[in-house]
């Protein structure tokens, strides 16, 4: 953005479009880890009930781990 077009953002909106970028960053990051427990939780009742094995408990939470790791690289 332009100083210009920065200025008025922070006039009309009354913060900076960085501090917007920090808050949305926040919110999506927060949802992601709320998606890796479910999925993590989700899991491991079905092992508890023996739907599945632990190997797919692990293997599942990996996976979302992995991608909480991603976003959180291209959130930073």
């Amino acid at each position: 953005m332009t100083a210009a077009q920065n200025t008025a953002f922070q006039a009309g909106s009354g913060f900076t479009p960085a501090t917007l970028l920090t808050g949305i960053a926040s919110v999506v990051l927060v949802l992601a880890f709320v998606w890796v427990i479910w999925v993590s939780l989700g899991t491991f009742r079905a092992w508890q009930n023996g739907q599945v094995v632990l190997f797919d408990v692990v293997w599942s939470a990996l996976r979302a781990s992995i991608v909480l790791m991603v976003l959180g690289f291209y959130l930073r």
